[in-house]
């Protein structure tokens, strides 16, 4: 390419550029290619419109910011300025390598353009998240910032708030030489509060209101600033993810089963009460973030959803949260396939669950599951932050204040919503995904990060859960001590005879009389018992639980209970007698049949439940006689499709190549200014679509806006054209009369 000279304008800069150049601007900034544009000066002109810039701007880092500051600063939106004189203007040595990558980085996006000399976007201002100049002219240091505003009176808060709340730049006749340095702007001048832009112009230094703001001062410095506060193995990161992800799945199990007991009534504005809400934190003993986030993570997961529960619930109508039909295969599936599940569920959550509990701006608290918490952005913040930690060296840690740093740098105009509070809020929600251990990224993770198959991410994680044993340690007062994460059966066998009392890595589980009443209850025997805690644990027995089983046993089962609806029958006639005539008993209005049978139309579980409630121990059987588990499954709810953040499909290759071939044809075609007669024009498009070739034609819409663009004529039939429009890849139907000329795509 040749020298550009000062002042050359985007199209004609754009016209020089190789296809390959242009795909890739085409590629950097989608949003150029819808609609397709139909020439190179459309091409420039869209590129540089207010809302195409602010796009293009949106994820540029600080440094790239900085370059378009001094651009602006030095008047590059309307004159060529050398690239020399912008690295004289930054005056830092050791970052002129940075700054030249940034300008050819800024060069692949038609932000700025030009070689020797370079010009800038005129909308340029509107991408940056301050004034122009506030990042390159002023003095950043934000040292003593807080102090200096504690100083203020009255009338100079005053004025600072005013400049806050509304543009940074105010004029004043204050801001003149000779004017009395009491006054409130000469003051804050003095102070370094206000910058002097003119003799009638101030403007509010960007770190003060920042500092107003209760935001984090800066970014400053055109090198990234290093977030990292501790280092560790990477070992030992991926050994506390695993950790955490063991504890949340345990936690995701418990309230899938709380919620197929209880379905939670869904309020008619959308998601659960506050009172609800508590209430399952009690139940569940989750505390309230956690289970904010596991409502919300199990919701997009398909494993919980709204809707008429089967059984119905008795409490109310209307729609309730229970678990779905996925939830029963979710429960089955090994743990890094739950794990993947709930991660990568969470990595694209277009919602902030951190908010749960909290009151937004109305004063109202944001309700689990309700509409208030949807956030298209979140998941761009998600990705921010672990991608900031994937570029961190392996086991490298942060913590909120230095990963908010190290964010608002790579993302200023993000600035709200990179601030120390929502950016701590994600590294926790990492953290109890198993997504980070102590600050640093976990290996799963990367992988996942980088795009690879669920299988990869799968295999990964299974590297680093610790292996499943196959055994426990009973202790003197009844607890069970899990070492470790216990083999999927054996938890099974050991979490229906004994309650757990205290999750983490080593958990503790508690034996008691109503644990073994309930594993009697599901058909166990006192044998089956005995053998089961000398087969799997490390240590003795203790003589204690063997009496307590036997104790239990020799009570349980004693009242039997079948179907009559139901009955109930006992060798004891005397205990029977005493059964029936319980005050507990009188709603169920059972009756003899002999001296050891009695009848009731009340349901097995309603009998079960009030002999139990008299202090009796009677256990359900079927027709055998063969003790049965009668427990409720638990309500379910038909599982809905997966929410996914809607996501605009990027343009492919070979559609770019096609718009790009679309401008040169446009470009090498010769033009006429006078409209084509429509005889003539329908006897070519006719001969094209006979030979099968492409052609470029002249066509004016229905609004008036005339453009040019290759199509493959198919036919020619009442007054319209089909053809295919590699543009924009499908077939389109042109009106002949629109149709302003017809020129052959091989001519020129």
């Amino acid at each position: 390419m040749t020298e550009n000279a000062p002042g050359l304008p985007l199209g004609a800069w754009l016209a020089e550029l190789g296809d390959e150049r242009l795909i890739r601007l085409l590629e950097l900034r989608p949003d150029l290619t819808q609609p397709p544009p139909g020439t190179i000066a459309a091409l420039a002109a869209r590129a540089q419109a207010r809302q195409s810039v602010k796009a293009a701007t949106d994820d540029l880092d600080f440094l790239h910011l900085a370059v378009i500051d001094a651009l602006l600063v030095l008047h590059a939106d309307t004159t060529a300025v050398p690239v020399s004189k912008l690295l004289e203007f930054f005056d830092d040595a050791g970052a002129e390598t940075a700054v030249t990558a940034a300008i050819d980085n800024l060069r692949e996006r038609a932000l700025v353009w030009g070689d020797a000399s370079i010009r800038v976007a005129t909308e340029a201002a509107t991408g940056l998240p301050w004034y122009p100049g506030q990042a390159t002219v002023e003095d950043t240091d934000p040292t003593d910032i807080a102090q200096r505003l504690a100083g203020l009176d009255e009338a100079q808060s005053d004025l600072l708030q005013r400049l806050l709340e509304g543009s940074p730049v105010g004029r004043t006749r204050d801001a003149a030489a000779g004017t009395p340095p009491d006054r409130p702007v000469q003051r804050l001048l003095a102070a370094g509060l206000l910058r002097q832009v003119d003799a009638e112009t101030v403007i509010l230094p960007r770190v003060v209101g920042q500092a107003l703001r209760g935001e984090l001062p800066g970014p400053v410095g055109l090198i990234a600033p290093d977030p990292v506060v501790s280092t560790t193995t990477a070992a030992d990161v991926d050994a506390v993810a695993a950790g955490a992800a063991i504890d949340l799945l345990r936690e995701v199990e418990v309230v899938l089963e709380t919620l197929g007991t209880t379905p939670v009534p869904e309020l008619r504005s959308g998601g659960l009460g506050v009172r609800d809400v508590k209430r399952l934190t009690k139940v569940t003993g989750i505390d309230e973030s956690h289970l904010g986030l596991i409502l919300e993570v199990t919701a997009a997961a398909g494993l919980i959803a709204s809707g008429m529960p089967e059984p119905d619930p008795q409490d109310s109508a209307g729609p309730h949260w229970a678990p779905t039909v996925a939830a029963d295969r979710f429960v089955e599936s090994p743990t890094a396939h739950k794990w993947h599940l709930l991660a990568s569920t969470w990595l694209d959550l277009p919602g902030r669950p951190s908010l749960v509990g909290t009151r937004g701006p109305d004063s109202k608290p944001y309700a689990a599951l309700s509409g208030s918490l949807y956030s298209t952005a979140a998941p761009l913040d998600r990705r921010l932050l672990l991608t900031m930690l994937a570029d961190l060296a392996p086991g490298a840690g942060v913590d909120a204040t230095q990963a908010s740093r190290a964010m608002l740098w790579r993302r200023p105009r993000w600035a709200i919503r990179l601030q120390p509070g929502p950016v701590g809020a994600l590294l926790t929600e990492a953290h109890t995904i198993g997504m980070v251990g102590r600050g640093a990224i976990a290996t799963p993770t990367r992988a996942l990060l980088a795009g690879a198959s669920a299988d990869e991410v799968i295999k990964a994680m299974d590297k680093v859960l610790p292996q499943p044993i196959d055994h426990f340690l009973l202790q003197a007062d009844l607890t069970v001590v899990v070492p470790g994460p216990l083999e999927r059966d054996l938890a099974e066998q050991l979490g229906a005879v004994a309650t757990v009392e205290s999750a983490g890595a080593a958990m503790v589980y508690r034996i008691s009389e109503a644990s073994i009443r309930r594993a009697l209850d599901t058909g166990r025997t006192a044998g089956e018992l005995h053998a089961f805690f000398a087969r799997y644990s490390k240590t003795p027995v203790p003589q204690g639980l063997t009496y307590l089983i036997d104790d239990v046993a020799r009570r349980h089962g004693q009242l039997r209970v079948g179907m009559a609806a139901s009955f109930v029958r006992c060798e004891d006639a005397a205990l029977l007698a005493q059964a029936i005539a319980a005050p507990a008993a009188h709603q169920l209005e059972m009756r003899l049949l002999a001296p050891t049978v009695a009848v009731s139309q009340a349901p097995i579980s309603e009998v079960l439940a009030a002999l139990r409630e008299a202090g009796f121990a009677p256990a359900a059987e079927d027709s055998t006689g063969t003790i049965v588990d009668i427990r409720a499954r638990g309500a379910r709810v038909p599982a809905p499709v997966r929410r996914r953040a809607h996501r605009t499909p990027s343009p492919t290759s070979q559609t770019l190549g096609a718009i790009v071939a679309v401008l040169r044809k446009v470009a090498a075609a010769p033009s006429s200014g006078m409209r084509l007669d429509p005889t003539v024009a329908i006897t070519q498009l006719q001969e094209a679509a006979h030979l099968q070739a492409s052609v470029v034609i002249g066509y004016v819409d229905p609004a008036g806006v005339a453009t040019q663009r290759v199509v493959a004529p198919i036919n020619v039939r009442g007054g319209q054209l089909t053809a295919y429009d590699p543009a924009s890849g499908r077939v389109r139907e042109f009106a002949i009369h629109r149709v302003t000329s017809v020129v052959s795509a091989d001519s020129g």
